[in-house]
């Protein structure tokens, strides 16, 4: 049953002014004064931060650079710090006046970014690379480090297909870049290489499947990097086409050991629900829609099942993290174990994770230096059946969501036993043709996954600026998949043909990769700065599966542990294997700290491609200006940083291809009898392609970096336009060719966009507030397709078109309803008090050529912005993301606004047509009707979501804790759009690139109140 939180709620409430009352120590309390200067020219310094460790008074600068600053400890701490400065940190005893002063910080151009195979001064990048801390990703409890970068990046797009607990997530860097391939972007953890693809099919694109990247703990990461143009990915060549994404975990540092405490409880609840018919209009329909008194008098049932109620939960989520770090002059490690538990806000769905890491570094000589990172986790994802990729009646009957929004408000959910009662065992078997959601959620469907990522590492200079690194990176990965569909919840007139229906699946898979990267930096006299960085890698995939299925068992007792007592048994198997091979080489020089210049080159060679193209090259180059170290700048002094980039480059999409579709291949297919005896039978089934051959993507950018006010303001922009060419598109064949289908690179298509993002520090004392926004416009075209084709069909509702983006909806145009009178067009399948369909060629009939493209799901743009405070111990911090101008089409209205029978409406329905009634916008009931697919559905997908806010306060304590914050937070508080559906960030087909933007009864959004603690000893 769906309960609220109440007894949850009032507790968080209650938590937030408590953290509102600071705790104080009762002691004498001595006054300090004193006065800040710049080293560099001794000019007095206003806004400096000073404050006391580990307590919470503080203040700030005046005009003056003085301050004063009333404590209560004997032999406190201060730290001054203030933009574009270095931290100090001063012990009072026993004076009362003090002067401080504070050398400028090489700023934020010194800071050092992780780029690929290496590192870089962000001073020195000429690409386009988007950094996002742990902080940022910590602020907001989440399961997939890919849903802490939502909102936080320009350019990117992230998608939360399905909220199910570990669900569904796609990211998209500068738009879609493939059609039949796959657009996600490379993830490199530590320096393993991990896929966002779901392990096992759940024919829905993966929309039901647990994320791999949610089985990486967040609260280990260190930093992320989103490598973005052509310069920044070539490195990574034939993976490179759709952007990558750098993880670095947390790793050890010189020093005493540090104990981390992290951990967090809280509950979700569901965010909307649809309002659907109760008993009495219900009851009212099905009389009208069979012209006979199915219920004698509908107005004295009343309200009924609620059946939203019966699936919909109350749903507690917690982690807890204990992590242990330090190290000494040779040796530095950084572990942690890892708990995270999320119930859904659907019964029986829920994902559990194991995690453990090991960071650990250590100096064998000053030449020589070994180390590992080590993560593994072990999952269990419980799955429940949402989504659906067929219309209306499958719909109704294999999702749990669409089960329960069809399901007779008159009907009962359990037996007298407390069992789940089967509707066709309900009023004579007149509702066999829709289920129980509860049997629904009876259905055992789990997941069981172990991973592993290690990198294991040797590293040697053998003289200044030299240095070998020899990686190893073995990723292995086990998958067990359970499913059983019980006895119990079929109907007993369908148990006659046998029940109960069972399946397992293992998949296995080993990817071995090595690489050899040679690095060599140097510096010829002071103006000529020189790294050359070279990479010999390569990498082995192993997978295999196999799976059977088993059918009509004699009772539940075993479920599917013994699936040698079902009647009917089919087994299968599958082993696939390929290698890439690659050489890379990357020149970055700088010339007086001022102009830049990368160049990188790489070659893969990968056994899946057709013969005549096995490698592939893939070159790029940036260059850029630092137009603020120029000496006819040094005079403006606001300006700390103003640099001019651009890049061009060819980058591949490997990922786009599975193992062997080059090669002539041949499956099982249908049983032969010869003498009267079955036999299995091999054909043919793909056509070899000796030609088959990398996607590649061609871009160009164009970007400004700017930096004013010691970093108090910060501006970055970027222009590309991204070209990909021989996209690997399936070509239908004639049947007489004896297949159904071909692969090649027959389709290309562009990505052009502007993105910019600007973060600012408006007030840097006791009192700090810092806001930061991001926004991005991107425009997709398909530029071809094969053969001159202008128009593909993707669904009866989508449609590929040249000249036109990915995403494209096509549809009839709804004109209304047929009233009484009207003549009904040839064509239509309708009827008076039935959908009218616009006559678009105007020929008097409704064919194909009346339906008209209606829209498509690419947004006009996206964008995010923060604001974090921070005063005397507290800090708030508020996080939101957007989309605009997106259309999605409501697959779920469609079902529910086609009164056929049998099955609960939308209650908007009890308007619905009628001879007294002439609505021209619900269409009266008939038995067994449909409706056509029109542009009704078609809705604005666009929405603002405030998607964290946190309030957290530094306890203060003098012993054994260093320090600790509490905190309580809010994700997805609260949502603002137009969309009629239960949330508009939503995609029925996963990751798929052309079915997009499809609502059709998708895990539905969940809000969630936190309270957490973070220790450290």
């Amino acid at each position: 049953m769906h309960t609220r939180l109440p007894a949850f709620r009032w507790l968080l409430l209650g938590i937030f002014p408590i953290l509102l009352f600071p705790f104080r120590a009762f002691s004498q309390s001595h006054l300090i004064k004193g006065k800040v200067l710049a080293a560099d020219n001794s000019l007095p310094l206003v806004g400096v931060s000073v404050r006391v460790l580990h307590a919470s008074e503080g203040t700030v600068t005046n005009v003056d650079g003085a301050f004063t600053l009333t404590t209560t400890q004997a032999h406190p701490v201060l730290s001054f710090s203030f933009t574009g400065y270095l931290t100090k940190e001063l012990t009072i005893t026993n004076q009362q006046t003090v002067a401080v002063s504070l050398e400028v910080d090489p700023k934020a151009l010194g800071e050092v970014v992780v780029v690929g195979y290496g590192t870089q001064r962000k001073g020195d990048v000429a690409g386009a690379i988007s950094s996002v801390k742990s902080a940022d990703i910590r602020q907001t409890p989440v399961s997939n480090v890919v849903q802490g970068i939502q909102g936080r990046v320009p350019g990117v797009q992230v998608t939360q297909n399905s909220a199910a607990p570990g669900g569904s997530i796609s990211m998209r860097i500068r738009g879609v870049n493939s059609i039949n391939g796959t657009s996600e972007p490379l993830y490199v953890v530590d320096g393993v290489q991990l896929s966002n693809t779901p392990l096992t099919s759940d024919g829905a694109g993966g929309v039901t499947q647990i994320s791999p990247l949610s089985m990486v703990n967040p609260d280990d990461i260190e930093s992320v990097a989103v490598l973005k143009d052509a310069s920044a990915t070539a490195i990574y060549g034939a993976r490179g086409a759709n952007g990558v994404v750098l993880i670095t975990t947390r790793r050890g540092q010189l020093g005493k050991s540090v104990v981390t405490y992290n951990g967090y409880y809280g509950e979700q609840e569901t965010t909307k629900r649809m309002h659907m018919m109760d008993a009495s209009q219900f009851a009212q329909l099905e009389n009208d829609i069979y012209h006979t008194n199915v219920y004698d008098d509908p107005a004295s049932l009343g309200k009924g099942i609620d059946w939203q109620d019966q699936i919909l939960r109350t749903a507690p989520i917690q982690n807890h993290q204990i992590a242990v770090s330090g190290g000494s002059d040779k040796t530095q490690f950084a572990m942690s174990g890892n708990y995270f538990k999320q119930e859904g806000v659907i019964i029986n769905s829920n994902f559990t994770r194991y995690a453990f890491r090991l960071n650990l570094d250590h100096r064998l000589s000053k030449l020589l230096k070994v180390g590992t990172s080590l993560y593994t986790s072990y999952n269990v994802n419980n799955s429940i059946p949402t989504g659906s990729s067929s219309l209306d009646a499958p719909a109704v009957t294999t999702s749990i969501l669409g089960a329960a929004l069809g399901a007779p408000p008159t009907l009962q959910p359990y037996k007298p036993d407390g069992t789940e009662w089967p509707f066709g065992d309900q009023m004579d078997g007149r509702y066999r043709e829709v289920v129980n959601p509860l049997g629904l959620a009876q259905i055992l469907n789990q997941d069981k996954t172990s991973q592993t990522l290690a990198n294991i590492y040797a590293e040697i200079t053998p003289f200044k600026g030299f240095t070998y690194r020899a990686n190893f990176d073995p990723v292995i990965s086990s998958t067990l998949h359970d499913y059983y569909s019980p006895r119990s919840i079929m109907n007993s007139a369908d148990l006659a043909g046998g029940g109960g229906t069972a399946a397992k699946t293992n998949v296995n898979n080993v990817v071995l990769l090595h690489e050899s990267i040679f690095t060599y930096e140097t510096k010829i006299k002071t103006s000529h700065s020189l790294k050359f960085t070279g990479v010999f890698a390569t990498q082995s995939n192993n997978t295999n599966n196999n799976t059977i299925n088993a059918s009509n068992f004699p009772n539940d007792a075993t479920k599917n542990e013994a699936v040698q007592l079902a009647v009917n048994r089919t087994v299968s198997s599958a082993r696939s294997k390929d290698r890439l091979d690659s050489y890379m080489g990357r020149i970055n020089y700088a010339f007086k700290n001022r102009y830049l210049v990368d160049l990188i080159a790489r070659a893969d060679g990968a056994t899946k491609f057709g013969e005549n193209n096995k490698y592939g090259f893939f070159p790029a180059a940036a260059v850029g200006w630092r137009i603020s170290e120029e000496p006819f700048m040094k005079d403006v002094r606001v300006i700390d940083n103003l640099k001019l980039r651009g890049s061009y480059g060819l980058t591949g999409n490997a990922g786009a291809i599975g193992p062997y579709q080059s090669l002539a291949t041949v499956s099982a297919t249908n049983t032969y009898y010869f003498n009267h005896a079955a036999a299995s039978g091999i054909a043919p089934t793909g056509i070899p392609n000796a030609d088959l051959r990398w996607e590649k993507s061609l871009q160009a950018d164009i970007g400004i970096d700017l930096s004013l006010w010691n970093s108090r303001l910060n501006f970055t922009a970027d222009v590309y336009n991204k070209k990909t060419k021989d996209l690997l598109f399936v070509q239908q064949l004639p049947l007489s060719s004896g297949y159904g289908s071909i692969t090649g690179n027959f389709a290309s298509l562009q990505n052009r966009g502007v993105e910019m993002a600007v973060d600012a520090v408006i007030f840097n004392g006791a009192f700090k507030w810092n806001v930061a926004a991001n926004i991005t416009i991107n425009r997709n075209k398909l530029l071809s397709l094969t053969g001159g084709l202008q128009e593909y069909t993707v669904s009866n509702y989508s449609v590929l078109q040249v000249g036109q983006p990915l995403g494209l909806f096509k549809t009839y145009l709804f004109n209304g309803i047929y009233q009484t009178g009207d003549s009904v067009l040839p064509g239509s399948g309708s009827r008076i008090g039935g959908v009218k369909v616009k006559d678009v060629n105007t020929d008097g009939q409704i064919t194909a050529d009346d339906q008209k493209v209606i829209g498509n799901a690419n947004p006009s743009f996206i964008y995010g912005f923060s604001t974090n405070l921070s005063f005397k111990g507290f800090d708030l911090s508020a996080f939101f993301s957007g989309v605009q101008g997106n259309k999605v089409y409501n697959l779920i209205r469609y079902t529910f606004e086609n009164p056929l029978g049998n099955r609960n409406m939308y209650a908007a329905l009890a308007n619905r047509w009628s001879p007294t009634n002439p609505s021209n916008e619900y269409v009266s009931g008939f038995q067994g009707g449909r409706i056509p697919l029109t542009d009704r559905f078609l809705e604005n997908g666009s929405y603002l979501r405030c998607k964290n806010i946190t309030l957290g306060y530094h306890v203060p304590f003098k012993k054994v804790v260093s320090s600790a914050r509490i905190y309580a937070s809010v994700n997805n508080l609260f949502t603002i759009t137009k969309y009629s559906g239960f949330d508009p960030e939503v995609n029925t087909f996963g990751n798929s690139n052309t079915l997009i933007g499809v609502d059709n009864l998708v895990y539905p959004l969940a809000r969630s109140y936190l309270l957490g603690v973070q220790v450290s000893f």
